[in-house]
């Protein structure tokens, strides 16, 4: 009986190991999408802010009556609160979300503190958007249709993101609780808005009825 050499002997190669954080389908497509309408929404503000800048007789194409008027959002300080157009920080906000939107479906695995920092640059842009809400509402007293529809994204996007990031700790209770549930606070949180827009602009919208 002849003896195998230890030399012929091929190990068997590993696959390495994978690392970052993969990202299921659904999510990554959703990432993607609110990247694409957040930058659209505020790429076209920023054009309209120039346009308006130029010309300060122009119209801007959002305004559409005394309600929805992006011309009077914008002329105001709330505008431009940290000095430039609010619109420059979507602008730089969604282009990151978009670049993250593309790599996430191209299934490139980012790292978790990628992930966490996004998670905590969006829910900063929540906290944004709520004094946007607040201010157009209560103070400016007029609402301009593309911000509103950066609103519309901003929520969903935070969930998503969340969601991606508190993964690992999916064993927690409460955690797990809020995420079987996070599309209806989603709703809930749209209906709340939609409400306060109701009740806030009633003197004008019962006019239309």
């Amino acid at each position: 009986m002849t003896a195998t050499p230890e030399a012929d002997v091929t190990p068997v190669r590993q696959p390495p190991e994978r690392t970052g954080v993969g990202v299921a389908r659904p999510s990554a497509l959703w990432v993607l999408l609110a990247g694409i309408i957040g930058l659209v929404a505020a790429a076209t503000l920023t054009i309209e802010k120039i346009e308006l800048l130029k010309d300060p007789s122009y119209v801007p194409s959002c305004s559409l009556n005394p309600v929805l008027s992006c011309g009077s959002v914008m002329v105001t300080p709330q505008a431009a609160l940290f000095g430039f157009p609010n619109p420059l920080i979507g602008i730089t906000g969604f282009t990151v979300v978009l670049v993250t939107g593309v790599l996430a479906v191209a299934k490139v695995r980012l790292p978790q503190w990628y992930w966490v920092g996004l998670a905590i640059g969006t829910a900063l842009g929540v906290v944004f958007v709520h004094w946007l809400i607040f201010q157009s509402l209560y103070r400016i007293g007029a609402l301009c249709p593309y911000c509103m529809v950066v609103w519309a994204v901003m929520i969903p996007l935070l969930v998503v993101v969340a969601s991606i990031v508190l993964r690992p700790l999916a064993g927690n209770a409460v955690l797990r609780t809020l995420h079987q549930w996070r599309w209806s606070i989603v709703t809930l949180w749209f209906t709340a808005v939609l409400l306060m827009i109701l009740i806030r602009f009633w003197d004008y919208w019962s006019t239309l009825i």
